[in-house]
């Protein structure tokens, strides 16, 4: 497991991330981590890495865009000093576009989201030993929807921002495909964004095995 003894992860998005998370710090006791995939990626680290101390705190904030990151990122990445980051954004960027049509300023384009993740990202990475990026999703099988297909190009693009910064990468998209051939979008997420329980376990366990979770180590033997 590529975290160590003492390690500071902190995990910044949106609605996804912050799940009733604590604030001003997502961390600590009574679900201050929240009730989403943070809350298992903390708990599984916990189990079944106890003597490591993992730090996890959770900076997601309900509806934010690359922007909303951007504004925040001094104060809620770079000053926390994290020793591993994790980011997933762009599920508001992409949306905005489609349930505020006639709201232009508040649609973001696919070069403003690649060209502002980029800054973002290079400029918390002299201070990381690991940086994750995890693509937006659309929890829609049909990949020629119309907001399934633009997920799809932010995902790209956040596939390129994580390649050309040697970040670990989790394609969210790909996560639910299996689910998906066997149930209905609504069964996972009932306006196919804001995942049920076993849709964030699928995302914490992505995560997971991307920083190398060893899972033998949860059979408690």
């Amino acid at each position: 497991m590529r975290l160590e003894k003492g390690q500071r992860l902190v995990m910044i998005g949106d609605s996804i991330t912050d799940c009733d998370r604590k604030f001003p710090h997502g961390e600590g006791l009574f679900q201050g981590v929240g009730k989403g995939y943070v809350s298992l990626v903390d708990a599984m680290l916990q189990v079944a890495y106890p003597e490591l101390s993992v730090r996890v705190t959770n900076m997601g904030i309900s509806g934010n865009t690359v922007r909303d990151l951007k504004a925040r990122w001094q104060t809620d990445v770079l000053e926390l000093k994290p020793d591993w980051l994790s980011v997933m954004i762009g599920i508001n960027d992409v949306w905005r576009q489609f349930d505020q049509p006639a709201i232009p300023e508040s649609h973001i384009s696919i070069e403003e989201y690649e060209q502002t993740l980029e800054e973002l990202v290079s400029s918390a990475l002299p201070g990381l030993q690991g940086l994750v990026i995890m693509t937006p999703f659309y929890i829609e099988p049909n990949a020629g929807d119309r907001m399934r297909s633009r997920m799809d190009e932010f995902g790209s693009a956040a596939r390129r921002v994580a390649e050309r910064n040697g970040a670990l990468f989790v394609d969210t998209q790909d996560v639910f495909a299996p689910m998906l051939e066997h149930m209905h979008p609504t069964a996972i997420a009932s306006d196919r964004v804001h995942p049920s329980l076993p849709g964030h376990v699928l995302l914490a366990r992505a995560f997971l095995q991307t920083i190398g979770f060893d899972w033998s180590r949860m059979s408690g033997a």
